[in-house]
Order: C-alpha cells, then structure tokens, then sequence
C-alpha cells in the first residue's frame, strides 16, 4: 500500500489544485505497488493518470461552418497554477475584473479589457493566460489555428478571417490567435507579398469594427515583428518574459512532486537561468520519469542537472 506520507502529498496537491504534483505523486505510488509485485493496481493508476492528462478538446461545430481551423476547449486552469511576477498576475486578475464589471463600464460610455496582445518568448505562459481567463470567467477557449487559417489562395484567408469575427460578433467566448506573427507582420518588411498585406488589413478592419463583449488575444513571440498599426486596435498590451531565480525555484519545487531531493534549488536555478517556465517543468518530469524507471524515491542533482543541460544544449544548438 501507499505509504502515509505518499498519501498526504496526495492530499495537499489535490487541495492546492496542483495537478501536474498529483500526477507526479500518483505515477511514483504506482512505481511502488509495482515493486511489491501488485501490478495490476500499478497499471490501473498509470492509467488513470494517463487518462487525466488527456485535454477536453472539440472540433468546432461543423454547423457553423467554421471549417477545421477552430478548435474548442474547456481549461481548468487557474490563476494559482502560474509561476509569474506579481505585476503580471496583476495585469491579468485586471482584465478579469474589468469583464465581470463590463455593464457597470458601459454605463459610463467606456469598454472594458476585452482586445489583448500578449508578447514574449515561447513557453513563458502566454497560452496558459488565455486558458486562465477562459477559465475564470467560465467561458469556453477557441483557438484559431493559423496554420490551416492561412492558405495560398488569394482573398481565402482574409474570407476566413470574416468567418472568426463574424462567430465572434455572435457567440460567447474567449478567442486565441496564437502564432499571431503569421498574420501581423509589419507591412513595411522587404519580404513582404501584396497578398500578406491585404490579410492583415483585412484583420486591422474585423478587430476594428468588432463590437462583442467577448475577449480576443493574439499571442505573438517577438513583438517587434508585429506591424505598428496593430498596437492602437489593442486595449492592452502584457509582456511576458524568462523566469527569474526565484521563479525558477518555484517551478522547481512544485514539479518535483513528493520526491524527496539531493540537490540545491538556488544552484539548479542558476544552471536553468534562459530556460522558460515550459523547459524548465519539463527537465523537472524528466527528472521525476528517470527516478521513476530507476526506482527511487530521491531526485538527484546530477539527474536534474543533466535534464536542465538537454535543455540548453537544445536551445544552443538552435541559435547555433
């Protein structure tokens, strides 16, 4: 059986609400029925956490003629699962308070929140913000997927594009162009097509005239990319940027589940520093696997360090 303090991790994760520790926990009890032979169960709760991990995905309605480029979800993430600055959390609860209060600022001849540019490097929470507010606000998420939004036939792409606004203007959600350099690249650029500039002047003109109550967030990795006509249609920008030491700490110690641990956080933090928040999770469950696979109840700091060293050397040789 699972020992008691196994089960008391379990507990305090489930009452934090902090999923990826639960999986972590649940995956090393498994470990540990398999060693005293009860296999079955072991595979059973493999499974089960297998089975969770799996997001509640929905292809759009094909009744409203959407096509295949929305893809519909229902997060469960929330504001507590971020590891952020204080001033970006801030930023967003600000946005979440001002569409609860939207009628109550209609009164006053002014709009809420509701056209957000989120800038920053990849895997730094841009996705996971648009997911918190679906959430929080009980709404579902629609991702517009830009790569089968854009095509290589004139006038198709900005004829799609009316579609989304048009399913905008008339139903309730929160609306995600992820990718968005694909669309809002600066006009002025040399390697621009005439063809680039009539989607994006199509995109100025839809957000420009949209008039919902909804929330549209385009996500972009470099907003220097970005064509200046843009910022001017957004109500708020939020920059997005590589965790801090202290972050990375965070990150470390709430994704390490109940594995005890032979190592420094302010060291493995110092090795991890240019790693996003998204890399620096995923050296922490490679970690958690090998001990795991190896049967053991301690991360080492050589594991660790040896997760985190894949993934700079991923990151040096693509700047290479």
């Amino acid at each position: 059986m699972a020992t008691s303090e196994q089960i008391k991790a379990l507990l305090r994760s489930h009452f934090e609400n902090d999923k990826d520790r639960f999986s972590s926990i649940a995956l090393q009890m498994a470990a540990h029925e398999a060693r005293l032979g009860h296999t079955a169960l072991a595979r059973d709760i493999k499974n089960l956490v297998d089975k969770s991990k799996k997001t509640k995905v929905t292809q759009f309605p094909k009744s409203k003629e959407m096509g295949d480029f929305f893809v519909a979800f229902n997060p469960d993430e929330k504001l507590a699962d971020m590891v952020a600055s204080d001033v970006l959390k801030e930023r967003i609860v600000r946005i979440l308070k001002e569409y609860r209060a939207k009628e109550t600022i209609q009164k006053h001849g002014l709009t809420h929140r509701r056209k957000i540019l989120l800038s920053g490097p990849p895997g730094t929470g841009k996705t996971m913000t648009a997911k918190i507010i679906a959430n929080d606000l009980g709404l579902p998420l629609y991702v517009i997927q830009m790569d089968k939004l854009m095509t290589k036939y004139m006038g198709e792409t900005s004829a799609k594009l009316r579609l989304v606004f048009e399913f905008i203007q008339s139903d309730h959600g929160v609306f995600l162009f992820d990718e968005f350099d694909a669309i809002g690249a600066d006009r002025g650029m040399d390697n621009d097509v005439g063809e680039m500039r009539r989607v994006l002047n199509s995109f100025l003109q839809f957000i420009e005239n949209d008039t919902s109550d909804n929330i549209v967030i385009a996500a972009t990795n470099n907003i220097n990319l970005l064509d200046g006509a843009l910022f001017r249609r957004f109500d708020d920008v939020v920059d997005y940027s590589l965790p801090s030491v202290d972050e990375i700490c965070k990150l470390i110690n709430n994704n390490v589940g109940s594995f005890g641990r032979d190592f420094s956080s302010d060291r493995i933090a110092n090795e991890a520093n240019g790693l996003s928040h998204a890399e620096i999770v995923k050296a922490c469950h490679d970690s958690a696997k090998e001990a795991i696979l190896l049967r053991l109840n301690i991360i080492s700091e050589e594991s660790i360090l040896n997760a985190i060293s894949e993934r700079q050397g991923a990151y040096k040789n693509k700047k290479g």
